[in-house]
């Protein structure tokens, strides 16, 4: 059926007509042909339970780790640990967010998930662009040779060992999300060719889509450019909002798109305290977007316990699930942001 969406305000309004059918969650829900692409095979929605949809369990030593040190998370052991924690808070299942060629290890994440029995969702895409050396093969590939490519880690199995090379070798383990980033200044220059093949391969495939925010970039910009190119937009979650971007209006705008927003700065004092947190998903629920949130940590090196750092991989389960029912959020509502509503994102 024919359905359309428009989108007032300050914020670049635009209507769009979209043509899919859309089904009914229970059957989305129960349809044997959705499952959710993990790095050990395809896994039915209901075998998952608390997911965080933005995490980062393994960083090489690659371009973004010598941008920050933050951004390198290569001892196995210790992760392993962190994943552990994750477990006994209970935490069902993970997204590895860091797409291949600055840093993504597929090997650890195949082996960590043998090793603990988590399903870890990995991804393919791309990262800012600054996130890769100069020479890198992603600033010379064209749109259909970078599709190929995500098509390719999503269907056949990821590529390693290109952070510093051409993609060449495969594993058998395959991507269950695309990655997508907006640089600083909007999608401009090379970022255009990156998401226009990121949209094709979630056409071709029927994979999901995440898409790192910026501040000062226009999220609907965003949204408009994969739904114009067929991507329907409860395949997409916008990530960061929560510190990109503090006009609860315009958190709405984007809710109303049907895509889901992602709060991920959970425990990251630096933008906010989790008072402020806890408001703005409270803000949310009240207006009747439950079912569009996701929460998550998104954690570097600096965030995880097993490294040193400040809280871990269980902080949203022990410590920040805990407040918002202390400060009133319902079970259900908790249970539809970290079970439901990442069954559905995940879901092919």
């Amino acid at each position: 059926m024919k359905v359309a969406f428009t989108l007032g305000g300050d914020y670049n309004s635009f209507t769009v007509q979209l043509q899919y059918q859309r089904q009914q969650e229970v059957v989305i829900m129960t349809a044997t042909a959705v499952h959710i692409h993990t790095v050990t095979g395809m896994l039915p929605p209901d075998k998952i339970s608390h997911c965080q949809c933005h995490e980062h369990l393994f960083l090489a030593q690659a371009k973004p780790a010598q941008i920050s040190p933050v951004l390198c998370i290569d001892d196995f052991g210790k992760t392993v640990q962190e994943i552990e924690r994750y477990k006994l808070a209970g935490g069902s299942a993970l997204v590895d967010a860091q797409p291949l060629g600055c840093g993504r290890m597929a090997d650890a994440l195949v082996d960590a998930s043998l090793q603990t029995g988590l399903p870890i969702i990995a991804s393919t895409g791309f990262h800012k662009l600054n996130f890769y050396w100069d020479n890198h093969w992603i600033h010379q590939y064209d749109e259909q040779r970078l599709t190929d490519i995500f098509v390719g880690e999503l269907t056949e199995g990821m590529y390693i060992n290109v952070d510093d090379s051409e993609p060449r070798e495969q594993v058998a383990a395959k991507a269950g999300i695309i990655k997508t980033a907006v640089g600083p200044s909007g999608m401009v220059g090379s970022y255009v060719k990156c998401f226009a093949a990121a949209a094709e391969a979630a056409i071709r495939t029927g994979a999901p889509l995440q898409c790192h925010m910026e501040p000062n970039v226009d999220p609907l910009e965003i949204i408009r450019f994969f739904v114009e190119r067929g991507v329907a937009p409860s395949s997409l979650y916008m990530c960061h909002l929560d510190r990109t971007h503090y006009d609860l209006a315009l958190h709405e705008q984007v809710a109303h798109t049907g895509v889901y927003l992602e709060y991920d700065t959970i425990g990251r004092f630096k933008y906010h305290s989790d008072d402020s947190e806890a408001a703005l998903i409270k803000h949310m629920i009240g207006k009747g977007y439950v079912r569009q949130l996701l929460l998550s940590l998104d954690t570097t090196r600096q965030r995880l316990h097993s490294y040193g750092g400040e809280i871990g991989l269980d902080y949203l389960l022990a410590t920040f699930l805990p407040k918002l029912a202390a400060e009133g959020v319902s079970g259900d509502d908790i249970r539809q942001m970290t079970v439901w509503n990442p069954r559905k994102a995940l879901a092919y």
